[in-house]
């Protein structure tokens, strides 16, 4: 009976093993000094010195995270429009076919949709670079921001903006004072997603990128494919660190929210 109930630990252990033994034996050999991935010759931080000593990286590393923060801003504003207007939609049809629209868009190989961009900049005469990235990461946020949003309009109870318009609320009022705060939760859960999935994403990413403007996901990609560098590892290790400090970002002000709706619902 023992073993039977430590199984499910056990599984995910090992599951957990697989997924992050990659990802900790890259960070660990960020800290070689013998310059390979085969033989730890000692402990050093020179791999993380040219890091911030490359110019180039770090010029990069400014573009991803502009490109990161506009997109994940831009798609939350989208995406919350894009949530709200599925939510009151009267006829169930077509709400049912608007879900299904953005749900599609969210299972869509990252390939097609990034050849789909390439092909449309092309023919409408968008030059690749800044714009094309920015356009494209936007596009494939505001799905994930309307699946987050979207299960906190469906919990709001329909009396909460009955009782807002019956003490007289504009539409404006019910939209800024009552359906906002609610939604508050999944409008941060929605941008933490875009930020992490715009400063991850690759495939796209690689087909709308032009000369002279990159991201770091395709300058490792590039530095990668000369040879292996723990300048790459290094890298890599900053960005991973990043997106943990945004996941406990995001954690934090889950519980806080969570935290301060528990004490209104406790309120007389």
């Amino acid at each position: 009976m023992n073993v039977k109930s430590k199984l499910p630990n056990i599984y995910l252990i090992f599951v957990f093993f697989i997924l992050y033994a990659p990802i900790l034996y890259l960070m660990y050999y960020s800290f070689n000094a013998g310059g390979s991935m085969r033989n730890f010759e000692g402990f050093t931080l020179d791999w993380y010195k040219e890091v911030f000593q490359d110019t180039r990286l770090l010029i990069i590393a400014l573009n991803t995270l502009i490109i990161a923060l506009l997109s994940a801003a831009i798609s939350t504003i989208l995406g919350v429009l894009g949530a709200l207007a599925i939510t009151y939609v009267k006829k169930r049809r077509t709400k049912n076919t608007l879900q299904t629209l953005n749900n599609v868009l969210i299972v869509s190989p990252d390939v097609i949709i990034g050849a789909s961009f390439l092909i449309l900049f092309t023919m409408i005469g968008i030059r690749l670079g800044f714009i094309s990235v920015l356009l494209s990461h936007i596009a494939f946020s505001v799905p994930i921001v309307v699946i987050m949003v979207l299960p906190k309009l469906q919990e709001m109870s329909s009396s909460l903006i009955d009782a807002a318009r019956d003490l007289g609320a504009s539409n404006w009022n019910i939209l800024s004072k009552v359906i906002l705060p609610y939604i508050t939760p999944g409008i941060f859960a929605g941008f933490f997603m875009a930020l992490t999935y715009s400063l991850d994403d690759f495939a796209v990413t690689f087909f709308v990128t032009g000369n002279g403007f990159s991201t770091l996901s395709v300058e490792i990609y590039s530095r990668a494919r000369q040879g292996i560098s723990l300048e790459i590892n290094a890298l890599s290790t900053l960005i991973f660190l990043l997106t943990i400090v945004l996941v406990i970002g995001y954690y934090f002000i889950n519980q806080r929210n969570a935290r301060s709706t528990a004490m209104e619902v406790r309120k007389p």
